[in-house]
């Protein structure tokens, strides 16, 4: 792959907007991922592998629960923060934003807001310095846009809960050390479980053959007759409305990283209509060519100052759910529509390995369909506006 020469654009001076400590926090994952990321990524994505190498690096640059507590390892700091490190790490490659977004907001999430002291004191300090990796499990085989449908279940033992059921698409699954696992109990209510990597009946095999977030390990989660201690039980929350919490967490997350990935595939076709001669001119020199980075460079700054604003509502605790799930569509919709008027751009070698924009199209196929559908996001902000009900 080639270097790594990305510029980020600031068309708008958004810059104006954030504090000292969130160009520090920005700069930090982005030298980070440019020295650390980038030169190894495409082999990775090649190779179908996570390179687990990266973990440390993660866990420094304050990737793992940003917004956690400093006192359960958290780095505490806020939500434009947390965006803007996904920025940075998306810009590298979605998978490995995946990786950081699941430990953050699917798995530190709920321990902080719906555990009690003891979890947070055992699971948080581990998860946030990467020692252990966690993962999330409310998608099964036959309900993956309607959650509330699972059959995954437990039943109380006397001294213990029984687990029986299976998630699937479950990213870090292959090598989590615990997994936060949503199932109902005897009476159909859905709880958090906290299952432990070696409890008895327990297994994380992986999924292969994916043409996209190739660099991210994802798999399935199989429960079969597995002890949970009662311990384990997010005792704080319940309800579908529980899981549900932690996607509104993860979802800001995926609205400030597709950003990044629309930002490197604007900035590898900038840079290469300005080198790629044809016709005795650099092709940027075409009025279509310049309508496409002219359109690429005005829908990256409207998502620019569309997850600005979530992020002061969302640290204010005023941003609601659909309007959480307003950005995620939108700025996901807009980073593929970039990454493939990118890839034509550079003709022949947008498909080739040597530029990032064949992956990051490839990969935000999967960031358009996780976290909620980006049809079942439409539906969401439909139901916002109207007051009626389209899931019913």
């Amino acid at each position: 792959m080639k270097p790594d020469l990305f510029e980020a654009p600031d068309y708008y001076n958004l810059d104006e907007l954030l504090t000292e400590e969130h160009k520090l926090v920005r700069d930090a994952a982005r030298e980070w991922v440019k020295r650390d990321v980038s030169p190894i990524i495409e082999e990775a994505a090649q190779k179908a592998e996570f390179p687990k190498s990266i973990v440390g690096g993660l866990a420094e640059i304050g990737a793992f629960g940003p917004y956690i507590p400093e006192k359960y390892g958290g780095a505490g700091l806020d939500q434009i923060s947390y965006g803007l490190i996904m920025q940075e790490i998306e810009r590298g490659d979605s998978g490995v934003r995946s990786t950081a977004s699941v430990q953050s907001s699917l798995v530190m999430y709920p321990i902080w807001k719906y555990g009690n002291e003891e979890q947070r004191q055992k699971y948080l300090p581990k998860l946030a310095s990467g020692e252990w990796i966690g993962s999330f499990g409310l998608t099964e085989p036959d309900h993956g846009s309607n959650p509330g449908g699972m059959v995954t279940n437990f039943k109380d033992m006397g001294d213990h809960y029984l687990l029986n059921g299976a998630k699937m698409w479950i990213s870090n699954s292959p090598f989590c050390q615990i997994a936060v696992v949503w199932a109902k109990n005897e009476e159909g209510r859905i709880h958090g479980l906290i299952v432990e990597r070696g409890m008895e009946g327990f297994s994380t095999p992986e999924t292969h053959n994916k043409w996209s977030l190739r660099a991210s390990a994802t798999g399935e989660l199989i429960f079969d007759n597995v002890k949970v201690p009662k311990e384990n039980l997010l005792p704080n929350k319940s309800g579908l409305g529980a899981p549900l919490g932690c996607l509104d967490s993860a979802r800001f997350g995926i609205a400030w990283g597709a950003i990044g990935a629309a930002m490197d595939c604007y900035d590898t076709a900038l840079r290469y209509s300005k080198e790629r001669m044809q016709f005795g001119k650099p092709i940027g020199q075409f009025q279509l060519q310049q309508k496409k980075l002219a359109e690429m460079i005005t829908e990256i700054t409207k998502a620019q100052l569309l997850a600005w604003r979530l992020g002061v509502m969302r640290e204010a605790g005023t941003a609601t759910s659909a309007q959480i799930s307003m950005a995620k569509r939108n700025n996901v919709e807009m980073a593929i529509n970039i990454a493939r008027d990118a890839r034509q751009m550079l003709g022949g070698m947008g498909i080739s390995g040597e530029y990032s924009i064949m992956r990051h199209s490839m990969n935000l196929e999967s960031v358009i369909t996780y976290e909620g559908t980006h049809d079942i996001h439409l539906l969401i902000t439909g139901l916002d506006v109207t007051g009626l009900n389209a899931f019913k």
